[in-house]
């Protein structure tokens, strides 16, 4: 007989929570965010829900950027994006530094990956394609207190039901939290000022949708009770304690939301007019 196999099948667990579906940051210009997230990056305008003037959805792959349009939203730390090709990239960028003057956009080559400046001031990394994919939001991270890893730890294991874990690394102490099949959230505490929270927002999708809310609801912690398939919450708090230890909007649906495995579209941003061939229109993670 064959030696038995051994598997550690708790790698294969991603928790409650299904995917970080969408990230939403308000800009108070439509004609420069095009340029920067469609024309920059790559990305798709989606041509089927917003494509009027007051607001914008890019798809990224599975993912979107909501960008509704007033005053400019900053995100609290910095958004990780996955490109098809970092050479692509950077001809992108540099098309597009002259129509950006005037504004806080920037990029450079950093290691493994391009650092690139919103018009707005948002931190975004992009990174070539890995094992998991192709293109992509897979994570954010957020700035947060010292001291308040191990309570947010506890707060999405408990209230979300998502699997999460203090890491130590050469960054120092963050909380790691599973957003989903190859997706995560980290809280990396700092000691540097954090801006006030400006209401920024993420959307998620859960599979367990009332647990969630009734802990939420326990503590006073519901800030939209949306409709059927979707409720809202602001505050993190440690669970033990009930002390509040960073604040980021989680726009959270159920798997029975309409827009649930919603197919995006997303073009071949290497396709241009002057290199064009049939068929290679779109892009498909």
């Amino acid at each position: 007989m064959s030696e038995a196999r051994e598997f550690d099948r708790a790698e294969e667990d991603i928790g409650n929570i299904l995917s970080m579906e969408h990230i939403n940051l308000t800009v108070p210009d439509q004609q420069i965010a095009a340029l920067f997230y469609v024309t920059g990056l790559g990305f798709t305008r989606d041509p089927y829900i917003d494509f009027g003037t007051f607001n914008m959805w890019i798809n990224a792959g599975e993912q979107q950027f909501h960008l509704p349009k007033r005053d400019a939203q900053k995100f609290r730390g910095h958004i990780g994006v996955i490109v098809p090709s970092l050479e692509d990239l950077k001809r992108r960028l540099n098309g597009i530094v002259k129509p950006m003057a005037g504004t806080e956009f920037a990029w450079e080559e950093q290691g493994d990956h391009i650092r690139v400046t919103c018009p707005w001031g948002n931190d975004i990394r992009a990174y070539g394609p890995n094992d998991e994919m192709s293109l992509g939001i897979p994570w954010a991270v957020l700035d947060v207190a010292p001291d308040t890893a191990d309570g947010i730890v506890r707060f999405y294991t408990q209230v979300l039901g998502t699997p999460a874990e203090v890491i130590d690394d050469n960054e120092g102490r963050a909380a790691k939290v599973s957003m989903g099949d190859g997706q995560w959230l980290y809280f990396r505490e700092t000691d540097a000022e954090i801006p006030a929270y400006d209401g920024h927002h993420l959307a998620i999708y859960v599979s367990n949708f009332s647990n969630p809310h009734a802990a939420l609801v326990e503590r006073g912690l519901i800030s939209e009770e949306s409709d059927q398939h979707q409720y809202r919450f602001v505050s993190i708090v440690d669970p033990d304690t009930g002390k509040e230890l960073t604040e980021i909007e989680h726009e959270v649906r159920s798997v029975k939301h309409p827009m649930f495995k919603r197919n995006l579209v997303n073009r071949n941003a290497a396709q241009s007019f002057f290199n064009y061939k049939n068929g290679r229109d779109v892009f498909v993670p």
